[in-house]
Parts: structure tokens; C-alpha cells; sequence
């Protein structure tokens, strides 16, 4: 079929989406079948469920159900919710030619429509004999849509807290619906989830976004919780809204996931789209959160600004505090990309102070080298280690995420007190905390470019009539992803990853192996006979008894 010259007519239909071209026979290679009792199947899986025989106006709740597609060669395809799931033909479902074919500015596109077949493999690396394995709808502009451009009144929510790019994302929102798809009726909802209901809304037009994006946070206002299922989906219900986009992190979207199960359960043609928004980088599935380059590049400069302080003076210690609640990576790249960090603290790798291996012993070790050191630190590494007094293990916030403890002034404290004990040594400690300016600036060009992409990629997916997904890059290529995807499990570094050896290889430092292990070693190693000999004592006692650092060597990371 040649999706450039055929032109789609208006037309009542009983196609589903999930289904693939129809060219493909049951025995060819390309062939595909849903529910298979063979197969990894939404039949298997979860109790039967025939949206076909529903109409809209009896549904009943039902727990969300994957709809899994697989075909040949172990092909997997975990396929993102459509109308055509739970809206019936008779409820006058209709699709319509996509505007984007008279789109001047996409006359010189040679493919106006990704293909029905197009998914997108979640692993890249296979040997001859791999099975082809999970992929995702390919995001993307459809021959046909399920709205026509005047029908559409859309709406936009962020939520959670700051990111660069939140203005970037909105901006194209709004331009993407006018310029692509000619729709016009576009609100934004103030102070993120309770904004539905108690607060205003703000028309939002290309003239009221157009500078936006040069600003940091977001022109909508956000908040962390007020999320009310029901007086959201009567706010959307009762304001004609039937396209939401909502842009936040995890806890967002699984509230954007509860919105969507409502709506279906009510049987609304109301498309709920996600952008996922979490500047830690700690979203599942998808290569990279937006504003994750850029505050990576803004770290560079606390870094620095530590990096002179130390060097400017005897046993100069620079501390930078970094974003990352469980997940290191904005520590990591920092590290990497600076070059003058000679520790990286991370929430994925224990570390203790005291004792051999220990942080204390490699400073004193390091100070007396060079003279001076930096050390960054993820806002949730060391959790475990403030005293109980410190800690706040039962406070939430209103998104439900655990209150931290400041581990930045607590490590500091514990650094300036080892050495005040060690009086031949007397160290000078600045502590530098960027979060909240790195947060607040406005999205790098390489954040803005990808923002735009995420943008013009949802608007895409709720015109083509889908619903219940987020929108994300996996590996290069961007997809549609179904909510329960990415908030069933957080992002985290893998401390058995080249990445983190190649951190690892660059600062030098130990990888803190836990402190009851090189005792036990110790004690090991005095109960063994006067005769052991020095190739069979523990790694790191080796030299006469002391202990030596033990860096994971790169070429044991598989």
C-alpha cells in the first residue's frame, strides 16, 4: 500500500488497531496472533475479557488487562489501549482522513503515515539464536484519525515537581495540535491534579506558548497529590474535554493510569496520554526522562565551582550534593562528564565511613596524593546510615515519596569531625547543594529538541485514537508504551554495568565492599597457619596484612 498517494476517506469502522495488515496470512512469516494459548497472552494472564460484545454504555469496571500480541520467531508485542478496545461501531466510532496529507510542511515527507506493522524491539543485542522478544507500538503520525480537528478539545496537566523542558513539552503540544491537526480548543489545568477541580483553566494558544521554552518551570503551575479519580474524570466529562495529556513522573502516571481506567470504565472517547517527566532519569523502559541532559550539564558547573574551591587550598574537600531519590544516574553522568571527581556516592551503592575500605580511609588516602578532592553524592545515597533520630522513615510527601533526610549536611558534619580528631591532618570543606537551580533552568538544546519529539509523538498517538500509554524513546526509536510498563518498577544504575566500572576506572575510588566482609576476611586470615603464603591471602590483604583498595576491574564486568 502506498501510504503517500492513497487518500483516506471518512469511514465507519470495525477495525482494530492491534490487528496487522491484512496482507499477512495465517501462515506467513509476518502472520500474528492475539490470545494464543501457546503464548504469553492477555487469556493467560488475566480473566477473559471481549470488549467487541460490550457496548459503551454498560461497561462495567474490570482490572486492567495487557493486550499481548505474539507472532513468529518469539515475537512479543505488548500493545497500548485503543477506542476501538471498549467503544463500540454503533456508537458512531468513525475515522477520518489525516490532515497531515495536505500538510504543506510535510509535503516533502516521502512517508506521510507509520505503517500498521511498525513496533519497536525493547532489546536491541541478540545472538543467531535469540528469540525477537518484547516490542512497542512505533510512535507516530496514522493514515487514519479518530478525531476530526474541530472535535478536538484537549487538555494539559503538569505535575510533580520542577524539570527542565516542562514549557518545551507544552509549547509543542499546543503548536503540534494547531499546526498538524488544525485543532484549536486547548486548555491548560493550573497546579497539577487538583487543577481539574479547583482551580481555573487557561486557554492556550501558539501566541500564548510561543516563548515559552525559554523559561525553567512550567507556565501551568504544578503541585504533588490532589488526586481525586472521580472529580478529575467529572471535571473532563463535564467540560467536553476528550484528549488529556499529563506530563510527571511515576506517581503521575500511575495516577494518569487510574484516570484512564475510569474513563473507560464510563466508556468516554477521551484519549489519556503520558510524557514522562522525571529529571533523576529513573522511568522504566524508555532510554531517557527529558531534562536529564540538562541538568547532567548543569551539574558540571557546582562540580567545578568544588572542584576550584578544593585545589585552592590544603586538603581542599569539595562535596556537591546531586538530585537522585533512588537512582544515581544524574551523579554518575556528572562524574563522568566532569573528570575532577575522585568519589561518586550513589543510592544503588553501599558505602560505609569507618573502618578499611571505608570513605574516611580513602579521603585520607587521596588528600595525602593530591592534596585535595571532590566528592559528589546523590541526594538518597546513605540513607541508611543517619541515625534513627535523623531519619524520617514514616513521612511521605503528598505524591507519597519518602521524606530525605538532608545526607549532604549529615556527611559533611561526619567528614569535619573525623578529622578534627585526626590532628595531623586538618581539612577544609565546602558544601555546594544545586538542586533546586538546577531544576529551575530552562532545557538545553539537546532537552528541547527531544521535548519537541515527545510532544508531536503524543499528539499522534491521541489522534489515532490511543489511550492509556505513556510516550518515550526505547532504544532510539520512539513508542508507545502502556501505563503499567513503566510504573511497575523505577530506573535504577546497575553497579554490575560497564557504566558504573567506567565511573569506577576514572574516579579510583574503592567499591566499598561492606565492612563485616574485609572483617570476616580479616579474621579469615589470622586463624590460618604460619605457613599461608601470600598469593593465597584474601583480595586487599595481600601486602604484609593491609588492606588495599578494590575497584571492580573493567574487564570482570560482563
Amino acid at each position: 500500500m502506498d501510504l503517500i498517494t492513497k487518500k483516506a476517506s471518512s469511514t465507519n469502522t470495525n477495525s482494530d488497531p492491534v490487528a496487522f495488515s491484512s496482507s499477512s496470512s495465517p501462515t506467513s512469516k509476518n502472520s500474528f496472533t492475539v490470545g494464543s494459548s501457546s503464548a504469553l497472552s492477555s487469556e493467560n494472564m488475566y480473566p477473559s475479557f471481549n470488549s467487541r460484545s460490550l457496548s459503551s454504555k454498560n461497561l462495567t469496571a474490570s482490572k486492567f488487562q495487557p493486550k499481548i500480541v505474539k507472532g513468529d520467531g518469539g515475537y512479543v508485542l505488548e500493545d497500548v489501549p485503543h477506542f476501538t478496545d471498549y467503544i463500540s461501531a454503533d456508537d458512531d466510532l468513525r475515522t477520518y482522513p489525516n490532515p497531515l496529507q495536505d500538510n504543506p510542511a510535510y509535503a516533502v515527507v516521502k512517508q506521510y503515515f507509520v505503517d500498521v506493522d511498525d513496533t519497536v524491539a525493547q532489546q536491541t543485542v541478540q545472538t543467531r539464536t535469540s528469540e525477537r522478544g518484547i516490542h512497542f507500538r512505533r510512535a507516530g503520525p496514522r493514515e487514519k484519525v479518530y478525531f476530526e480537528s474541530d472535535e478536538v478539545h484537549a487538555c494539559i496537566v503538569t505535575c510533580g515537581g520542577l524539570c527542565p523542558g516542562l514549557n518545551t513539552v507544552i509549547r509543542e503540544i499546543v503548536c503540534g495540535l494547531y499546526h498538524m491537526y488544525g485543532a484549536t480548543r486547548i486548555l491548560g489545568i493550573e497546579g497539577g491534579y487538583r487543577g481539574f477541580y479547583a482551580r481555573n483553566t487557561v486557554p492556550l494558544t501558539p501566541k500564548v506558548v510561543n516563548d515559552i521554552h525559554k523559561r525553567g518551570g512550567t507556565i501551568l503551575g504544578t503541585s504533588r497529590g490532589g488526586h481525586d479519580t472521580s472529580k478529575i474524570v467529572d471535571s473532563i466529562q463535564d467540560r467536553g474535554i476528550n484528549q488529556v495529556y499529563i506530563i510527571g513522573g511515576d506517581g503521575t502516571q500511575k495516577g494518569a493510569s487510574v484516570i484512564y481506567e475510569e474513563i473507560k470504565r464510563r466508556g468516554l472517547k477521551v484519549a489519556v496520554v503520558g510524557i514522562p517527566k522525571t529529571i533523576d532519569n529513573d522511568i522504566a523502559i524508555i532510554d531517557r526522562s527529558f531534562g536529564f541532559d540538562t541538568a547532567v550539564e548543569e551539574a558540571q558547573r557546582a562540580i567545578n565551582a568544588a572542584h576550584v574551591e578544593s585545589e585552592s587550598i590544603e586538603n581542599g574537600v569539595g562535596l556537591v550534593k546531586l538530585m537522585g531519590r533512588h537512582s544515581g544516574f544524574i551523579a554518575m553522568y556528572a562524574t563522568l562528564a566532569s573528570r575532577d571527581v575522585d568519589c561518586c556516592l550513589i543510592p544503588e551503592s553501599p558505602f560505609y565511613l569507618e573502618g578499611p575500605g571505608g570513605l574516611f580511609e580513602y579521603m585520607e588516602k587521596r588528600l595525602k596524593e593530591n592534596g585535595h578532592m571532590v566528592i559528589v553524592i546523590a541526594e538518597g545515597a546513605g540513607q541508611e546510615m543517619l541515625t534513627e533520630s535523623m531519619r524520617s522513615m514514616d513521612q511521605q510527601d503528598a505524591s507519597g515519596n519518602k521524606l530525605l533526610q538532608d545526607v549532604g549536611l549529615w556527611i559533611s558534619q561526619r567528614i569535619k569531625d573525623h578529622f578534627k580528631r585526626r590532628h595531623k591532618m586538618v581539612i577544609n570543606l565546602k558544601y555546594i547543594d544545586p538542586t533546586y537551580m538546577i531544576r529551575a533552568v530552562p532545557s538545553n538544546a539537546s532537552d528541547n529538541v527531544y521535548c519537541t519529539l515527545l510532544a508531536q509523538s503524543a499528539v499522534h498517538g491521541a489522534m489515532a485514537g490511543y489511550t492509556g500509554f505513556i510516550v518515550g524513546p526505547v532504544n532510539g526509536r520512539h513508542a508507545y508504551i502502556p501505563f503499567y510498563r513503566v510504573t511497575e518498577k523505577q530506573n535504577n544504575v546497575v553497579i554490575t554495568d560497564r557504566m558504573w566500572a567506567r565511573l569506577l576506572s576514572s574516579t579510583h575510588q574503592p567499591s566499598f565492599s561492606s565492612l563485616n566482609d574485609i572483617v570476616e576476611e580479616k579474621e579469615d586470615e589470622k586463624q590460618e597457619p604460619a605457613t599461608t603464603t601470600k598469593n593465597n591471602l584474601p583480595n586487599g590483604l595481600q601486602n604484609g596484612g593491609s588492606l588495599k583498595f578494590n575497584p571492580i576491574s573493567l574487564n570482570s564486568i560482563v
